[in-house]
């Protein structure tokens, strides 16, 4: 059986699923056809239900939920891993300069977006773009504001730019619960039996990385090559975590928490608690 799988190239991804694409564990005769590509499109991807499997970020799997469960393990949530609003300028803004400001964002389906809407409700003035291109972009003047996620988080200081706002405090602060930020979903139509067994492997996948980390494996550095590996590893140490491989109840509940954030963002009523694929 091939399946199609897509993620990121992002080190946090690459870290996750190496063992699983490069038949680095038993994966019961199960072949995948591998896309790499930014968050976003993988977003816009599970919208229309393209992949078998796929990460995506939580608002965009809150609108997929027809076609697609949660897996148990490859999540990224946690503590003080939210995105961060940064500008060119070092000084104090005040929710009404950002409320002025024009802000660039990763993606009109990504957490970061939601969670910019929860702390600056009134700020309208959004552009979306590739992650990738914001710093430079806010470098340039092309907007006054930009709110980073992956490996920005590490690197904008030395372009010179400033941390306005961590966006994961405001949450952490107002709803005291970790940040979910993306999970990876299967398609609902697959056989149930196959899709324990995918999440079976992931976790695996996941657990034989961790067994040979703090290497970093050449699979993670052809897809993070303008990466140092020290920044590497603060990637892969911020978004991989015990959530990566089990959800637990505090992951599911932190999960059911942003849903009901998005449904009020968004002027929805909210459908109850949204299912997930797998129990323990």
């Amino acid at each position: 059986m091939k399946l199609t799988i897509g993620f990121s190239p992002c080190p946090n991804d690459t870290f996750i699923f190496d063992a699983l694409i490069n038949n680095k564990i038993d994966t019961h005769g199960i072949s995948f056809n591998v896309l790499l590509e930014d968050v976003e499109t993988l977003n816009k991807w599970a919208l229309e239900g393209k992949l078998d499997i796929t990460k995506l970020s939580f608002p965009a799997f809150f609108q997929s939920t027809k076609n697609y469960s949660l897996l148990n393990s490859g999540s990224a949530l946690g503590n003080g891993v939210g995105p961060l609003l940064i500008s060119k300028e070092k000084k104090i803004f005040t929710p009404e300069d950002v409320m002025k400001s024009t802000i660039l964002i990763p993606g009109v389906n990504t957490t970061a977006n939601l969670l910019f809407s929860f702390a600056y409700p009134d700020a309208i003035n959004k552009k979306y773009t590739v992650f990738s291109e914001i710093e430079d972009a806010v470098m340039n003047g092309e907007a006054d504001l930009g709110v980073i996620i992956h490996e920005s988080r590490f690197t904008f200081q030395e372009k010179g730019l400033y941390k306005i706002a961590d966006l994961g405090e405001v949450w952490e602060k107002s709803l005291h619960c970790p940040i979910p930020l993306g999970g990876i979903a299967i398609r609902q139509s697959m056989d149930k039996q196959i899709a324990q067994l995918i999440n079976q492997l992931v976790h695996q996948s996941l657990e034989y990385s961790f067994s040979h980390y703090p290497i970093i494996a050449p699979f993670i550095k052809e897809y993070a090559q303008t990466m140092s590996e020290d920044v590497m590893r603060k990637h892969i140490d911020l978004y991989v975590n015990d959530f990566s491989l089990d959800l637990g109840v505090n992951g599911r509940a932190a999960i059911h928490q942003l849903y009901q954030v998005f449904c009020s963002v968004n002027k929805i009523v909210p459908k109850g608690k949204i299912d997930l694929l797998l129990s323990n």
